[in-house]
């Protein structure tokens, strides 16, 4: 796995767009984007399922372990790993801010969502 660049952590923390697309059964093609609300803690991009580990986004991006991603005007192969628990008050704390006028936040910050946080970098290059 790589790293992410700064400007590019920037430039997806600021976003309210991502779109994550882990791989079908097949390894190779991408599924349907599906929105999602992503947060940046301590260079990591972070993200949870609304629905817990009911969401079939996170069942794929767990089984899968890869696919996509489309946020900031950008498309980036990416690898999905479970979060460490150490990291989730923290990306509990950036949902907060982040999303703070939202309806939807409490919800994220309840044990479902919580204990499925995915932290998604960049899958090395190929090639």
């Amino acid at each position: 796995m790589s790293t992410w660049e700064q400007a590019s952590l920037r430039a997806l923390a600021a976003a309210d767009d991502l779109h994550i697309s882990p791989f079908r059964e097949d390894g190779r093609t991408y599924g349907t984007p599906t929105w999602i609300w992503s947060v940046v803690v301590g260079g990591d991009l972070c993200v949870r399922p609304y629905n817990g580990r009911s969401s079939r986004w996170y069942q794929a991006a767990l089984a899968q372990k890869a696919g996509g991603i489309r946020s900031a005007g950008t498309q980036h192969d990416v690898v999905f790993a479970p979060a460490d628990d150490a990291v989730l008050d923290a990306v509990d704390d950036a949902y907060r801010t982040k999303y703070a006028s939202s309806p939807y936040l409490e919800p994220m910050l309840h044990s479902g969502p919580r204990s499925t946080t995915v932290r998604i970098t960049l899958a090395e290059p190929t090639g």
